[in-house]
């Protein structure tokens, strides 16, 4: 069974997650950059490249109202790079930030002054919210 990736895209970040083989558990890759996006986007098919990744779960930051805003459609033109080689598949990730921000401080990680603790969190729950229905 191939590894499914999972990514939070932002404006300055990418929180990156991948699933084990037996596709039940997301972990923590990494967080990086956004800018310059090719260089990104050369890091992020490498991940895939090296996990034998053929899916990649992106999470879609709808509007509260199910509406897709700018937001939105900035992750949709960002995963078109991929399109092409990857199967991509969208999770509404709707508060995953918030629930993230809540599990970090729970377990005490000073999430306030590293953001990309928050990224990589929101990327583990938005693939972990895909495999848990799947």
């Amino acid at each position: 069974m191939d590894k499914i990736l999972g990514l939070d895209i932002g404006k300055k970040r990418i929180g990156i997650s991948i699933s084990d083989i037996m596709g039940l558990i997301a972990h923590p890759v990494e967080t990086i950059s956004r800018e310059p996006e090719n260089l990104a986007i050369e890091k992020i098919k490498q991940i895939c490249k090296d996990n034998n990744v053929k899916k990649i779960v992106a999470g879609l930051p709808k509007n509260m109202n199910n509406t897709i805003g700018i937001q939105a459609e900035d992750c949709i033109e960002f995963t078109n790079h991929f399109k092409d080689e990857f199967e991509i598949i969208f999770e509404d990730e709707r508060l995953t930030s918030k629930q993230a921000e809540f599990i970090l401080a729970q377990t005490g990680r000073k999430y306030t002054k590293d953001k990309k603790l928050v990224d990589l969190k929101s990327a583990c729950l938005i693939l972990q919210q895909y495999l848990d229905r799947k």
